[in-house]
């Protein structure tokens, strides 16, 4: 079994010893698609070679085929989530007999249709876990999941909010 405390401990040190090289891009990119479909899209997020194919939602005529960003964003966050749970669990000695996490997020799509004065984006969103472990109790995974929650970066960054820098290129 892979050992998380031993892979992060050069890593500690080093971010430690010169914080500039904590700080690392996450990138995404668009790929090629038919341009003449207004309804889907494609992205290739770094470390994937396969492009995710994306659609828009039938609240906003598409034909919700595939994934919505909406779906995409709830699916960064559970991801995230339970890889975070994954890995505090395996520091703090948990073994982990069950994981399931699911996301959901409410949407007002008339903000992002311009009708009448309802916001754009998500209202709220919520994480349902379930997780059993085989060498705890109750107060072991209370504490996994309170760690967890304030170590998981996506959601953390939707509880925050983060800055969007715009740059156009023609």
């Amino acid at each position: 079994m892979a050992n998380v405390r031993e892979a992060q401990a050069p890593l500690r040190v080093r971010y430690k010893a010169d914080p500039s090289t904590a700080v690392v891009i996450d990138r995404a990119r668009s790929a090629v698609c038919e341009l003449a479909d207004p309804f889907h899209a494609a992205v290739i997020p770094q470390g994937s070679s396969e492009a995710l194919v994306v659609a828009t939602h039938r609240g906003h005529g598409g034909p919700h085929d595939a994934a919505t960003p909406g779906d995409v964003l709830c699916a960064a966050l559970a991801c995230c989530h339970e890889l975070t749970i994954r890995m505090v669990a395996n520091m703090m000695g948990l073994e982990l007999t069950l994981l399931e996490v699911k996301v959901e997020g409410d949407i007002d799509l008339r903000g992002s249709l311009g009708v009448l004065a309802a916001p754009v984006g998500f209202l709220r969103m919520r994480t349902h876990t379930r997780v059993s472990v085989r060498n705890g109790g109750q107060s072991e995974i209370n504490k996994l999941m309170a760690v967890s929650q304030q170590c998981c970066v996506v959601g953390q960054t939707l509880s925050a909010g983060v800055t969007i820098e715009h740059e156009l290129a023609t």
